[in-house]
C-alpha cells in the first residue's frame, strides 16, 4: 500500500481482502496488539516490522496472498517485500491510494473520529503527517501499479481495477 495517511489505505485493503480472501496485515492494528500504548519509537517499529515481515515470509511459503497493509513510502521497503515474494514466485503489486493531500491530512489529523474503523490509533499529530507525506516516493518502472482515487474507494471500484488486472 502507498499513499499519505488518510488517503483510503486500509479502506482499500479491507475491500481487496472482502474480494480476495488474502490475509490482511494491517499494522496499525498488529501495533495496537502488541503495544498497549504505543510510542512509535525507533526500536518499536523495528521490532513491529520484523514481526510483520516474518508473519509476511510464513504466509508466502504456504501460498498465501498476503496484503500488507502499511505506508510503503520508501522504494527499499517495497523492493525487500518484492524479493521476499520473488523467493516464493508470488507477484507484487503496489496498489497507490492517491487523495488530495488537503483531504487525507483532513482525514488522519482531524477527523479520525469519523473513521473509527480504519483509524484505530486516532488522530496523528500534524508533523507527523507532514513528515511521511513529504518522503513518500512514487513508484518506480520495475513495479507493478494499480492506483486508486481515495476519495472515491468503494467495493464496485476495487473489483472492477482488480477485475481489469486480471487480479480477480
Amino acid at each position: 500500500m502507498l499513499g499519505y495517511p488518510g488517503a483510503g489505505k486500509t479502506t482499500t485493503a479491507k475491500i481487496i481482502h472482502d474480494l480476495t480472501g488474502a490475509e490482511h496485515l494491517w499494522a496499525d492494528h498488529v501495533r495496537r496488539e502488541m503495544y498497549k500504548t504505543p510510542t512509535y519509537s525507533h526500536q518499536e517499529n523495528l521490532h513491529l516490522y520484523a514481526h510483520l515481515n516474518d508473519t509476511t515470509d510464513k504466509l508466502l511459503s504456504v501460498g498465501k496472498s498476503v496484503i500488507f497493509d502499511t505506508n510503503f513510502n520508501f522504494y527499499k521497503d517495497r523492493r525487500r517485500l518484492q524479493e521476499m515474494a520473488a523467493k516464493y514466485g508470488a507477484k507484487t503489486v503496489v496498489f497507490w491510494i492517491q487523495a488530495p493531500k488537503k483531504l487525507a491530512k483532513q482525514r488522519a489529523t482531524i477527523d479520525a473520529h469519523l473513521h473509527k474503523h480504519t483509524r484505530i490509533l486516532g488522530h496523528m499529530p500534524e508533523v507527523d503527517f507532514e513528515r511521511m507525506a513529504t518522503n513518500l516516493e512514487p513508484p518506480h518502472d520495475d513495479e507493478v501499479v494499480i492506483t486508486f482515487d481515495g476519495a472515491q474507494v468503494n467495493e464496485e471500484v476495487v473489483r472492477d481495477k482488480l477485475q481489469a488486472s486480471g487480479i480477480l
